[in-house]
């Protein structure tokens, strides 16, 4: 995994030449695909079930990733399909959002959670075994302070053509208020210049869920006259609970759980 790590960095964050993506910073890059990416041997079914166990939800409360799929997990982030699936998820929003009448008065949003979904964790999670190594909030507070978590390409470009079509967006994520300002900046700073609101979560959660916290929210949202159109996310709890929205769109992320 080490040399996974090091061509992962070694290499310039741009598109392939003949892709559709636009000029985006921080891209995440698109490396040569490995065993059970490319269509080539696929070693150990067993994780490539596991993931699928955990991208519908049947496999709930795991803590981390089995051990024995950590370069599974890891040529999967890496490779072609991850890139491929959250391209998939991107274009279904847009061509819902496409589809739709809109109000045209300013409350149609749509909402966006923020870690591996808005921006990207990869190079802070390949350092510690795509979420084999237990989660330890100091190490990752100090990723997160640095502010410079990249874009997830697929997310940026969907958040500009949303825009463009006048629907607002609302950015909601487990973040805690303390880490408002870094979380600003890391968002313009990886793309995102505009938002309606940004929403982290404030100490009168402690101790509650993501789904809870997430579903209180959104309540809030719609109390104040807001119609959520769309919703998007990498965990289910960011698309459970209350308020959930018209519909919502799950981005893959087989590298930790929130409940």
């Amino acid at each position: 995994m080490a040399l996974l790590f090091f061509l992962f960095l070694a290499t310039t964050l741009t598109t392939p030449r003949g892709s559709n993506q636009e000029n985006i910073p921080y891209k995440i890059h698109l490396r040569r695909p490995q065993s059970g990416t490319g269509g080539h041997r696929v070693h150990g079914l067993s994780c490539l079930s596991w993931r699928l166990g955990v991208e519908t939800n049947n496999i709930v409360g795991w803590i981390t990733v089995p051990g024995e799929c950590e370069e599974y997990v890891g040529h999967y982030m890496l490779g072609h399909q991850y890139r491929k699936d959250s391209r998939m998820v991107a274009n279904q929003a847009l061509l819902y959002a496409q589809s739709l009448s809109l109000a045209r008065d300013g409350k149609d949003v749509w909402v966006f959670d923020i870690d591996e979904t808005s921006l990207s964790n990869l190079p802070y999670l390949a350092q510690h075994g795509f979420g084999v190594e237990p989660y330890k909030p100091a190490l990752f507070k100090k990723w997160v302070m640095e502010g410079k978590a990249p874009a997830l390409p697929e997310s940026l470009i969907l958040y500009k053509k949303l825009l463009s079509l006048g629907i607002k967006v609302i950015f909601l994520t487990g973040r805690p208020e303390d880490q408002r300002n870094v979380t600003a900046n890391n968002l313009r700073k990886a793309g995102y210049h505009t938002w309606e609101k940004l929403i982290l979560k404030g100490a009168a959660y402690t101790g509650k869920t993501a789904l809870v916290y997430k579903s209180s929210e959104r309540k809030k949202l719609e109390k104040s006259g807001y119609r959520i159109i769309g919703n998007m996310g990498d965990q289910w709890s960011d698309l459970r609970g209350t308020n959930v929205g018209n519909r919502t769109f799950k981005l893959p992320d087989p590298m930790y759980y929130i409940s």
